[in-house]
């Protein structure tokens, strides 16, 4: 994995965010008061997050010893192995104080909760201003030792290590053959995961996750680490402390019109995967030739002002489209 200790908080390089390839990097953010609270004590840690909203009620996931940190689904996919509860933030923080040296202590999973809607003050004291432009979605991952399947974000990521260790091991999208990736429409948390236990892989059933681990780059972080992580690159995260907390910036590439891609994959299962073969590949052809090898040629011979769809994108387009589609889906 390439890795970075020359990057300041204060400017990242233009050409690491838009990179293709995940980037570590050392230290970026030792300087936050988060992480340097966190290097004095887990209680003083804890008492400088109290301060952002002790009482603030909060939904958190709980699994019992036997799972090791690992929230997946139940035996026999009806469910999940971890339950949704709610608690108050403080009380969340006294349950990690109080269960650190405890090797049957529950699973206890804080993660992607919205710092600014839920921790008034804790972002203007640790952020990465520089990433202010794009507008992020910044978010707070905090628990014991937990273990989060191999997914992938439709956002580009920068995730920055605040408290404990973080072991994350990252696949290319090209990938997700060999990571054998669970239902799509029923998830742990909105995305699919890889059904594999990266910790203790079963080959016999999962033989092509060799492959797979051929192709990963493992970044082991410590606190005020950071790595940028693409868009739809897997990856898989271990948390290796007894209180472990990560925060991270989201934001897209694309308009903010732009629909989800996952409506297109989901489309496709609805209208293309179970025709004849030959129809799927007359739609692979047409479908390669209007958008994956789309380019300046596609629409030249018809007049500019009368390539309706075939054009440009544009907020009114996407919002005609949209239309279009909900009429199509409700006949």
């Amino acid at each position: 994995m390439l890795e970075r200790n020359d990057i300041s908080a204060q400017a990242l390089p233009v050409d690491l965010l838009q990179s293709t390839q995940p980037v570590l990097m050392r230290g970026l953010v030792k300087h936050w008061p988060l992480v340097q609270a966190a290097q004095q004590s887990d209680r003083a840690y804890c008492d400088y997050l109290r301060g952002f909203g002790s009482e603030t009620r909060l939904g958190l996931w709980r699994a019992p010893p036997e799972a090791n940190g690992r929230f997946f689904y139940s035996a026999d996919f009806s469910g999940f192995n971890f339950q949704r509860e709610i608690s108050t933030f403080g009380a969340l923080l006294d349950e990690l104080l109080a269960n650190q040296d405890n090797p049957q202590a529950p699973g206890l999973y804080l993660g992607s909760t919205e710092l600014d809607g839920s921790f008034p003050g804790l972002r203007a004291q640790n952020d990465l201003h520089c990433l202010q432009p794009h507008d992020p979605l910044v978010s707070l991952w905090l628990g014991n030792r937990a273990r989060v399947a191999t997914h992938y974000d439709l956002p580009d990521n920068v995730a920055c290590v605040v408290s404990g260790r973080r072991r994350f091991t990252i696949f290319p999208p090209d990938q997700v053959r060999n990571l054998y990736v669970g239902p799509l429409d029923n998830t742990p948390a909105g995305q699919p995961i890889s059904l594999v236990d990266a910790a203790a892989p079963d080959f016999d059933r999962f033989p092509r996750y060799r492959e797979a681990l051929e192709h990963a780059q493992v970044a082991e972080m410590e606190p005020g680490d950071a790595i940028f992580i693409p868009s739809q690159w897997w990856h898989g995260v271990e948390s290796l402390g007894r209180i472990n907390t990560l925060v991270n910036f989201w934001w897209k590439q694309s308009p903010a019109y732009m629909d989800s891609p996952v409506s297109t994959l989901m489309m496709c299962l609805l209208t293309l995967r179970d025709l004849p073969p030959p129809q799927r590949d007359a739609w692979r052809a047409l479908i390669n030739h209007y958008v994956f090898e789309a380019n300046d040629e596609t629409a030249a011979h018809i007049p500019e002002h009368a390539r309706g769809v075939l054009g440009p994108l544009t907020e009114d387009k996407a919002r005609f489209l949209r239309s279009v589609l909900l009429n199509r889906l409700n006949r």
